[in-house]
């Protein structure tokens, strides 16, 4: 067996998500990715704008992974000019904020993108949703 998401989970992880924009007006994707990259689940709101769903799955399968925040990947090339450049010429690799990745027992389980509203906003969709299932998005090692 795999120390990975099921797809149970991780579709009610994204309706959660959903549900969580939808209180606040925010119009959003979330997408699950497991720690290969591969899709696992995809939700959207009715109107979010169509560029918003590729960045959701980019980010997921960035956090998925590489195991990190994409904006702690930003943060890390931002001072690395090569490592920055590295990345820039990668297909799929995406460092705006609303990209997690989901450790559970201190591994990484999947990766959770959020996309289409304020990047703050993605940011606390992601968390809160994480949150509330117990798991982190900070490896402890």
């Amino acid at each position: 067996s795999r120390n990975e998401i099921k797809a149970e989970l991780a579709q009610q992880i994204v309706m959660e998500c959903l549900d969580y924009a939808r209180a606040h007006h925010w119009e959003i994707c979330a997408t699950i990715c497991d720690p290969r990259g591969h899709l696992v689940a995809l939700a959207r709101t009715d109107y979010v704008v169509v560029p918003a769903i590729q960045y959701a799955i980019d980010k997921a399968w960035t956090a998925a992974t590489l195991g990190t925040t994409t904006e702690a990947l930003f943060e890390r090339a931002a001072s690395r000019p090569a490592l920055a450049m590295g990345f820039s010429n990668r297909e799929r690799v995406l460092m705006f904020p609303g990209g997690f990745p989901i450790i559970g027992d201190g591994i990484c389980i999947a990766g959770l993108g959020v996309s289409g509203a304020k990047d703050e906003e993605d940011v606390e969709i992601a968390t809160s949703v994480i949150a509330k299932h117990g798991f982190s998005w900070q490896s402890s090692g």
